[in-house]
């Protein structure tokens, strides 16, 4: 059976894909990651996103946000600039935005603000959002509750929690996507611990690339680049823990990723 994947979170308009980005598109497809969503982190990348999306509508969509970590940049763009950028079809979320009190490249207060306006715009446009979180999850959930209700729908970007936290995301509502951080055999326990509890119906799988590339994978890529095409690698690590086929997780999770960001309904009949 040939797997049917959809990496909700790829960087592909990241500098290290400059030179090789098709390339690293079709190794991806091959591998049976057939669709991805291209992540935008600023107003720049945001637009970078969908126009590379734009260019490949049966295998590319986008969100459009602002990170955490560039949060003071928000305040230099306009609401007409984001509502502009968010009615574009192939763009089918809010995000990649949220709170990043790790290392507080922008102020935290100046991060809550950024993120309570980047929510504001996914009920204006009604579409959902595409959630950061680390070292801030008593901040996250009290913004997020404020929102209960009011969103089409959200995921938590990149889960690395615990159990405690997971909870706490699933009581909101919020589906969860997880990374190649499961396969780290150093900061991955929590996590780990935590896959087989997800629902199945709030479940997603991501890349992150070029970051998180899974540190368990074999051959290791010398370039230690992570690509869309190791989604295959995660989906396994996933369906070991929760003790199920990677074919039925592949069904599931892409299920859940086509559902959450609407793509039937996004640019028409998706080419199979």
């Amino acid at each position: 059976m040939t797997l049917d994947l959809i990496d909700i979170g790829s960087n592909l308009t990241h500098e290290s894909f400059a030179a090789d980005r098709a390339l690293v598109i079709a190794r991806a497809t091959q591998a049976g990651i057939r669709r991805q969503i291209v992540t935008g982190a600023d107003l720049a990348s945001s637009h970078a996103a969908a126009t590379l999306a734009a260019a490949d509508p049966n295998r590319l969509w986008s969100t459009a946000g602002v990170h955490p970590h560039h949060a003071v940049s928000f305040a230099a763009t306009s609401r007409e600039a984001w509502l502009t950028l968010l009615g574009q079809p192939q763009v089918v979320a809010v995000g990649e935005c949220g709170l990043d009190y790790f290392r507080n490249f922008s102020p935290p207060a100046v991060q809550r603000e950024a993120f309570v306006a980047q929510l504001e715009l996914a009920v204006a446009v009604a579409k959902p959002v595409f959630l950061h979180q680390r070292d801030a999850h008593a901040d996250f959930l009290s913004i997020l509750s404020e929102f209960r209700g009011r969103l089409c729908g959200a995921v938590a970007h990149c889960f690395t929690g615990d159990e405690s936290q997971l909870d706490d995301y699933l009581e909101l509502g919020l589906s969860v996507g997880v990374t190649g951080w499961v396969c780290d055999e150093r900061r991955g326990a929590a996590l780990r611990r935590a896959v087989p509890r997800i629902p199945g119906d709030r479940l997603m799988l991501e890349t992150d690339a070029p970051y998180l590339l899974p540190r368990d994978l074999k051959p290791f890529p010398k370039n230690r680049r992570n690509e869309p095409c190791h989604l295959v690698h995660v989906a396994q690590r996933v369906a070991a823990l929760r003790g199920e086929s990677v074919e039925s997780l592949a069904v599931g999770t892409t299920r859940n990723a086509e559902r959450f960001f609407a793509l039937a309904n996004s640019r028409g009949a998706i080419d199979s």
